[in-house]
C-alpha cells in the first residue's frame, strides 16, 4: 500500500478537471494549441513565468526559489490519431483522435506537482516544468532539444513518467541502462514489370517479390539476431494492385524495427539491405529500401536512477519499486532529453485489474486514482534534488 500523498483537496480537483478536460478534446502532434493554453493559463495563474512556442506547442514554465540546482520535470501533450470507443462523459469530443495513451494524465500530474511546489516552495533552486507536443511518433522531445530547450532552461538533470496500466496502482517500475526500445521505421518499393493477371510470365510480379521479401525478412530476427539480444522487424503495411486481374508493377511495404542496442540496430538495418539486395537480384526486380532512424531508446542514468527509486520509496513501500523491470520494445521521445543531459524515466502503475485496457486501445482510460501518487512523486523528486540549504 502506498501512504497518501500531500495533496490538497482542492490542487486534487483540479488535476481531475484538467485531466478530463484535455481528454475530452485531444490534440495531435504539433497541433496542441488548445491543450497548451489550458497548461500555459494554469501555471500564470500559479504565479510562474511561462515560455511558449518551443517545438510549436512546447511550453515550460520555470519555479524559482533561491539559488541552486536546477531540474527539469517532462510530461507530454499529444493524443493519438483513433477512434475512442468508450462511452464515459469526458470521453473524446474528436472523431478519429483520444488520449489512448494517457498524456492527458501526465499533463495533469505534472500541473498538480507546479501548483504544489508553487504554494509551499519546500525547496531551493529551480524546477522547469516541461510539456512537450508530438511525443507519438513525431519527435516533438527532439525538436524542443534542437530548437534550444536546455540552453533556455538550465538543468542538472531531467526525469519522465508514465503510467503503466499493466503495473498494479501503488507501484512504480524502473531500470538502470536501457529502459526503451531504438524505434525506427522503413518502407521498400519493389518494382516489378506490370502484366495481365492470367499471363504472369510475361511480367515481373511484384506481389510475388514482396511476399518473399516479407519472410525473408524474419530471418533477421530469428537467424542472425543472439538468442540473447532483442530486436523486431515488423512489416505493418502492404499497398499494391487496383483491380483483381492485374499484378501491379510497384507493391509498397513499411513497417517498424525495434532494438535495445546500437550495435543491433546497425547490424538490422545492414541485413535489411543484404536482403533486398538479393530478392531483388533473384527475381529481377528492383527493390529499394529507405531506413529512418527514429527514437533512441530511454538509457537511464544510474545517479539519477537512484534518485527516481528514492523519490517513490519514499511514498510506498520499496517492495512495491521494481527496480529491475525487462527493458520495453515500445519507444519514447524522451530519449532525446536523455541524451543531452543525465536523468531517469519511470512507469506508475496505474492498473485495478486483470481486464484493464492497456495503452493504445481504443477503450483505454487514464486512471484518475493514481492523479495524487504522480504529482506526489514530482514532489517529492524535487524535495530529495533540490533540498533545503
Amino acid at each position: 500500500m502506498y501512504r497518501d500523498p500531500e495533496i490538497a483537496e482542492d490542487t486534487r480537483a483540479r488535476m481531475l478537471s484538467w485531466r478530463r478536460d484535455i481528454h475530452a478534446n485531444p490534440e495531435t502532434a504539433f497541433e496542441e494549441h488548445r491543450t497548451a493554453n489550458v497548461v500555459a493559463n494554469a501555471l500564470m495563474l500559479m504565479g510562474l513565468p511561462v515560455h511558449r512556442g518551443l517545438a510549436g506547442t512546447g511550453v515550460v514554465g520555470t519555479l524559482k526559489n533561491g539559488e541552486g540546482p536546477s531540474i527539469a520535470l517532462r510530461a507530454d501533450l499529444d493524443a493519438l490519431n483513433m477512434q475512442e470507443l468508450g462511452t464515459q462523459p469526458h470521453a473524446s469530443k474528436c472523431v478519429g483522435k483520444m488520449h489512448a495513451c494517457g498524456h492527458d494524465g501526465h499533463t495533469a500530474m505534472l500541473l498538480g506537482a507546479a501548483e504544489h511546489l508553487s504554494r509551499h516552495k519546500p525547496f531551493q533552486g529551480t524546477v522547469h516544468f516541461v510539456f512537450q507536443p508530438a511525443e507519438e511518433n513525431e519527435g516533438g522531445g527532439r525538436v524542443m532539444v534542437e530548437e534550444g530547450l536546455f540552453d533556455q532552461f538550465p538543468a542538472d538533470a531531467v526525469y519522465g513518467m508514465h503510467n503503466f496500466p499493466s503495473l498494479p496502482r501503488g507501484k512504480f517500475a524502473i531500470r538502470k541502462g536501457t529502459m526503451t526500445a531504438y524505434l525506427d521505421t522503413f518502407e521498400i518499393v519493389i518494382t516489378g514489370k506490370g502484366s495481365h493477371g492470367a499471363m504472369p510470365e510475361t511480367g515481373i510480379d511484384s506481389v510475388v517479390v514482396s511476399a518473399q521479401l516479407i519472410n525473408a525478412l524474419q530471418t533477421i530476427v530469428s537467424r542472425r539476431t543472439g538468442a540473447t539480444d532483442a530486436a523486431v522487424v515488423s512489416v505493418t503495411q502492404i499497398h499494391g494492385g487496383d483491380t483483381w486481374n492485374v499484378i501491379p508493377e510497384t507493391v509498397v511495404l513499411r513497417g517498424t524495427v525495434r532494438t535495445l542496442d546500437a550495435g543491433i540496430q546497425d547490424k538490422t538495418q545492414a541485413a535489411m539491405q543484404q536482403i533486398c539486395d538479393g530478392v531483388a537480384a533473384t527475381h529481377g526486380a528492383k527493390v529499394a529500401l529507405e531506413y529512418r532512424r527514429g527514437y533512441p531508446g530511454v538509457v537511464n542514468t544510474p545517479v539519477e536512477t537512484d534518485a527516481a527509486i528514492a523519490a517513490a520509496a519514499s511514498l510506498v513501500d520499496i517492495e512495491q519499486v521494481h527496480t529491475d523491470i525487462p527493458p520495453a520494445m515500445g519507444s519514447e521521445d524522451f530519449a532525446f532529453m536523455l541524451q543531452k543531459r543525465p536523468g531517469a524515466y519511470i512507469g506508475i502503475g496505474a492498473g485495478e485489474g486483470p481486464n484493464d485496457p492497456n495503452v493504445h486501445n481504443p477503450y483505454y482510460d487514464f486512471n484518475d486514482n493514481i492523479l495524487p501518487l504522480g504529482a506526489a512523486y514530482w514532489v517529492a523528486l524535487v524535495k530529495q534534488q533540490l533540498p533545503v540549504a
